[in-house]
């Protein structure tokens, strides 16, 4: 009975679904058009990545300038080696940057960080890549 049990147990664990992954909370604070660049405005975010959450692959059709508030954030673009930033560190995206991995590098802490785009007016503030 004690081994149909375990079988049983082990075969349910292996068919339960993997939680889903919970997204980043992202918060403007505020988007300006820049009145000496024509067609261009500034975006001001904060993201926040639960722990062992992550970004989708995206990219920005922006120059994106990232600073790290609190926790770890692991960061790379395609054709680029990861880094691992910490509060008070920066980060850049260029408009023809893809950027594959964006992750909390802490499976049991938060982190957070601050994000400048300047864009195209009314230009979408991420756009995922398959």
């Amino acid at each position: 009975m004690h081994r149909f049990l375990f079988v049983i147990t082990l075969l349910l664990g292996f068919a339960a679904p993997a939680a889903a992954q919970e997204p980043p909370k992202v918060t403007t604070l505020f988007s300006r058009e820049l009145s000496d660049v024509s067609g261009k405005e500034a975006t001001m975010l904060i993201v926040e990545y639960p722990p062992d959450g992550a970004d989708p692959v995206h990219r920005h059709d922006a120059n994106a300038f990232v600073y790290v508030l609190e926790g770890s954030v692991i960061m790379q673009l395609k054709e680029s080696d990861p880094v691992t930033l910490q509060p008070g560190q920066t980060f850049y995206e260029g408009p023809d940057d893809i950027h594959v991995v964006g992750r909390n590098a802490s499976k049991t802490e938060p982190a957070k960080f601050l994000v400048v785009l300047i864009k195209n007016k009314g230009a979408p503030d991420l756009i995922p890549v398959q």
